[in-house]
Order: C-alpha cells, then structure tokens, then sequence
C-alpha cells in the first residue's frame, strides 16, 4: 500500500505524541493539514500556491526568497512554479521545490516532531518521483515516520467516510487535476491498474478559456493563464452558470469592458467529455481485462472524484451523469467536501493511524 518510506533512528520513535501531518506538494497548490496542538481535534490548514520567487535585499545584497500567493503577486515577471509539469523533473527544478518546501515550513511552523505522510501522483517519471521524494524527506518535519501513498488513494480517504475506511474497501477513485488526469482501482489499498494523462487537466481548460475569451471577445480581448484560472475557479458552474463582466485596461489609456457568456462552459464541456472518455475507453477496459472481478465490484460501489476540477459546482454529478451514459449504467460518485484538499486531508489520516493515535 505504502510507497517509499523512511524511518528515523530509534530515539526519534520514542516520542508519545508525534503530529500527524498530510503533505500534498501539487503542481499549482500545496497543502498541508495537521491538528492545531495536542489537546484540540482543530485541524490546521496550509493553502498555497507552490511557486517562488527570489530577490536581492536592497541594503545587505543578501538573496531573499517569497513563496506563494505573495511570490505571485508582487514577482509576477519571475516567479517560478517549479512543478507545473507535477513534478521536479530536474536539479533545478529540484532545488527550487526544496526551497519552497522549506521556506513554507518555516513559516508555518510546521512540527518536526511528526509522523508524515505525503501523496505522490501517478506518473511514469523515476526521476522527478525520486526528487520529489528527497524533496520532503530531507526537510525537517518527520522526525517520527515518512511515507508516501498514492495521491488518488489519500484523496478517496475523506471522500468514502469519515476514517479510512477507503483502504479496506473495492472501489476506483478518479483524481482530477491540474496537470493530470489519474483513475486507478482500489482493492484494499494494493492499488491496481494505475492510470494517468496529461491531455485532459486542468490547466488545458485554462488555455481554452485564453482561446475562447479571444474569440468571444472577437480579439478584443486577450486574457493570460493566471486570469483564465481565477475565472474558471471564481466563476465556473456546471448548469448553473451566470455570464459575468471584467473590465482592461486599453493601450493608450481608457478601459474596456466585456462580457463572458460562452467561453468558461464551452471549456468545462470540453472538460468533462474528454474525461470521461479517457475513463470509461481507456481506463475501465484495461481494469476490466486485467481485474474483471475488481472492475464489476468497483462499478458497483462509489466512485471517488477529487482534486481541484471536482472543486467546480456541478461538475462532478455531470461526470456521474456522462459516464453513465457513457457505460450504459449507472454509476455513483462521490466527493469530499473539499476536493483539492482531500489528498492532504487522508494522507493525514493515514499519519495518525501511523503514529498510533
């Protein structure tokens, strides 16, 4: 069920109350969730954007690094997203993840007395795998445990009850995300027939907002990804959408506004047929010819839906809705109440089982 894992030396293990701490370092957002302190079941939520970006301090000279939402705000001409292909591919991109993932920790304070477990996606790439794991493990938090599992199998944790009952249970979870779109079957946490693409994510909506907003506007209009995203999260809504306005600025001065009817639908449209054809043609026929058994029984259970394109109202039971059109059956999904943090969420759940408590 684990992937990797890493144990620290005896004396470490001795500690009584070790945090349990979820880590999901993602390809636009990373979250980490663990409780408040000992005595309060509180839980602590870090949301950020996984970019930095570095400058020079104007009276030291001295290198200074932002991260996150404020590394993107005020660096928006360098700001590095290190993991927009899901993963650090290089030492570069290695390095950069490593000193997000520090910063990050310091300024949280995040325990180094823990029990950690961090959700990996599911991707053929040994090496970016390799640097992700280094990238965690060699930070100062974990002192009591490290493992890895599966991100489609933390995410399905807090979407099939309020334990984890998920790893003792048959079922396929569907994680959609910004870079990837992974399915994979579940029987009691052995995970089975792993499937990614990264031709049908969140990000491709993001660039076919660019393009639609450009041709609704008539090419008036030019938006960059950053925009696109916030329309998609802000105002994006399956069958229940309401067209909005923004306003530019015009070169020369004077400001334009313009209205956006078609060009967020059209991509969830999109979205949502391309996903469901990759999992119902592509996914489900390789289970079923390799786990027949698995495939009727996980058909018959919920199907998990996490990551942040579940996140969209409506969106998930339009999935539910096309696939089952798609099979010739009906199928029953199910989400968690917050599906772009549900990776973290039951990879803490995992953690605490881990330390014991």
């Amino acid at each position: 069920m684990a992937a990797e894992s890493e144990s620290a030396d005896d004396d470490s293990f001795e500690s009584s109350n070790p945090t349990p701490i979820g880590v999901k370092l993602g390809s636009t957002r990373t979250v980490l969730r663990y409780p408040e302190d000992d005595e309060s079941e509180e839980l602590t939520t870090v949301r950020t954007l996984t970019c930095l970006a570095t400058y020079e301090d104007a009276i030291t000279g001295e290198e200074k690094a932002l991260f996150g939402e404020q590394a993107a705000a005020e660096y928006p001409d360098r700001v590095e997203y290190m993991l927009r292909s899901g993963l650090p591919e290089d030492d570069e991109r290695a390095e950069l993840a490593d000193r997000f993932f520090r910063e990050l920790l310091a300024a949280n304070g995040v325990p180094a007395d823990s029990a950690v477990v961090y959700a990996v996606p599911t991707m053929e790439n040994d090496d970016g795998l390799e640097n992700l794991t280094e990238v965690i493990e060699s930070s100062n938090i974990g002192a009591h445990t490290m493992r890895a599992y599966p991100e489609s199998l933390c995410g399905a944790i807090p979407a099939m009850g309020d334990g984890v009952e998920a790893v003792d249970d048959v079922f396929v979870s569907v994680n959609m995300g910004s870079t990837n779109l992974e399915a994979c079957a579940y029987r009691r946490g052995d995970q089975l027939v792993p499937f990614s693409t990264g031709s049908v994510t969140g990000n491709d909506v993001d660039r076919r907002i660019v393009a639609n907003v450009e041709e609704e506007t008539q090419g008036r209009v030019h938006v960059d990804l950053t925009t696109a995203r916030e329309y998609k999260e802000e105002h994006g809504d399956v069958g229940n959408f309401e067209p909005f306005s923004d306003v530019i600025q015009q070169p020369g001065g004077g400001s334009h506004e313009f209205t956006i009817e078609h060009s967020v639908v059209d991509a969830l449209d999109w979205y949502l047929d391309a996903a469901v054809n990759e999992v119902a043609n592509e996914f489900l026929p390789e289970l079923a010819n390799d786990y027949m058994k698995v495939y009727q029984l996980s058909l018959g259970n919920d199907i998990a839906v996490t990551g942040g394109m579940a996140c969209i109202p409506g969106l998930p039971e339009e999935f539910e809705r096309r696939l089952s059109a798609e099979l010739d059956r009906d199928v029953n999904v199910v989400v968690p109440d917050e599906p772009d943090l549900a990776a973290a969420e039951g990879a803490r759940r995992i953690a605490e089982r881990l330390a014991g408590q």
